[in-house]
């Protein structure tokens, strides 16, 4: 594919996921390969029924998530984009809750996603919140830190 193709099938799967609801995961076939992987910090799957079961899972988590992306940039068949998502997760009594990543998107060659890698530091923006967990990661953070 080339890199005007790949930025339009970019553009494709960044509108899906800015506009991403409950209601809206039903047309992921649009963008994404039947036979997708996606990964972040906490998940693994493959094919595009487990993806969609899993952002459905998501909204269960976190009813409202929203997400923006600032930045994309391309290499071959490869996007990265900069990403935030924001919303309120239950596992933290409905606290505000805001992801700062970066995700590599393989395409292809009918332009959907076949590979969907999230990257976002996990402990920092998620386990550090955790009552009891949170308190030791910071102090080991803090132990380890250079500052």
């Amino acid at each position: 594919m080339s890199e005007p193709t790949i930025a339009a099938s970019a553009d494709a799967y960044i509108a899906f996921y800015e506009g991403l609801s409950r209601a809206s995961v039903v047309a992921l076939d649009t963008v994404a390969a039947d036979d997708i992987v996606f990964t972040d910090p906490f998940n693994q799957v493959h094919g595009r029924d487990r993806y969609a079961a899993l952002l459905l899972k998501m909204f269960d988590a976190v009813p409202d998530i929203r997400f923006a992306v600032s930045h994309r940039a391309f290499a071959g068949d490869t996007c990265f984009i900069r990403w935030r998502s924001a919303g309120t997760l239950k596992a933290l009594g409905g606290a505000p809750w805001v992801v700062e990543g970066m995700s590599e998107l393989r395409f292809a060659p009918d332009g959907r996603v076949r590979e969907h890698i999230d990257h976002w530091d996990a402990a920092a923006q998620f386990y550090e919140r955790l009552p009891v967990i949170g308190a030791v990661l910071r102090l080991i953070r803090r132990r380890v830190s250079a500052h």
